[in-house]
């Protein structure tokens, strides 16, 4: 059992070798451009005054929980697809789980707290000074890692609490809870019942901040009088309202489902979040403001 710590065998996206070589290029440009857009989009708000906003300071750590998650994950499946060495330690599996685990689960409060921010911005902008101060926003950011080290605890405490036996192939590119789940002896209802419950709690807390605060956005901009004060409004939330999309569709489709239904679909899925999202993020959030666009065109004339 967990005493011998045994190694696991990810199984990997594919096992079709003339797919491998391609898959490999792709997701190492895809990380590639993770790395460099989240990086860049952090520098900049480090250094340019202008984008010392509540806004940006949130931008800045959803960032860096990108660059956290997304390099947990895909070095490890580079290295499997590039040299076929797909065995991980258990102490290295339970390692990546509980890492990824945190970082996801701090993406989902960092985001809402992302959309109380464009709430008050939107609906109170007389208060947004004092609601949004920088220990406020200290604050926000601080109680999102607390809650996500206190479930990445749970998380990894119900994934790898039971004994492990038979065939150690984890049917997955990473250590997820749903495949290493499979491989456990022991009965998992109460493990799997504890995890769907935390998902749960954590995402749709978290989506329901998100609504009520874009409730609240919608009707105040349907109540302005001017088009050009409701196209920037709607400009403002437009990109955090896709990546919350992007997020939370998969995520929602591969935790808050029975474990009965999980299948290779969730390959897919997983690929959304942890590699495409991360990649996609500092194009949705900044080269669409103008602000960012401003701080550019100040660099490259340096």
């Amino acid at each position: 059992g967990n005493h011998t710590q045994p190694k696991f065998i990810l199984l990997g996206i594919t096992d079709t070798p003339w797919a491998q070589a391609p898959l490999f290029g792709l997701f190492l440009l895809i990380y590639i451009i993770t790395l460099v857009g989240n990086v860049g989009l952090m520098v900049l708000v480090w250094v340019a005054r202008s984008l010392h906003t509540p806004m940006y300071f949130f931008l800045a750590h959803f960032s860096l929980a990108d660059i956290c998650y997304s390099t947990i994950i895909s070095p490890k499946m580079l290295t499997d697809l590039l040299f076929g060495n797909k065995t991980i330690s258990w102490a290295g599996c339970m390692t990546q789980f509980h890492l990824f685990a945190l970082f996801a689960t701090a993406e989902c409060h960092l985001l809402a707290a992302m959309a109380y921010d464009r709430h008050v911005a939107i609906c109170h902008p007389l208060l947004y000074v004092t609601v949004v101060s920088p220990r406020a926003c200290w604050q926000l950011v601080a109680w999102s890692y607390l809650v996500a080290s206190l479930s990445a605890l749970v998380y990894t405490s119900c994934t790898f609490g039971g004994s492990f036996c038979g065939p150690r192939q984890v049917d997955h590119f990473f250590c997820d809870a749903s495949p290493v789940l499979r491989l456990v002896c022991s009965d998992t209802r109460g493990s799997e019942a504890a995890i769907f419950a935390l998902a749960t709690a954590n995402g749709l807390g978290t989506s329901v901040v998100i609504l009520l605060s874009y409730g609240c956005i919608l009707h105040t901009v349907l109540g302005m009088r001017l088009a050009p004060s409701r196209a920037r409004a709607f400009h403002t939330c437009a990109s955090h309202l896709v990546s919350v999309s992007v997020f939370y569709g998969a995520l929602f489709f591969m935790y808050l489902q029975p474990a009965s239904r999980h299948g290779s679909r969730d390959k897919v899925a997983s690929v959304f979040y942890t590699v495409v999202s991360p990649m996609l993020n500092p194009f949705i959030y900044s080269l669409r403001n103008k602000e960012v666009k401003a701080v550019l065109g100040k660099c490259r004339r340096r």
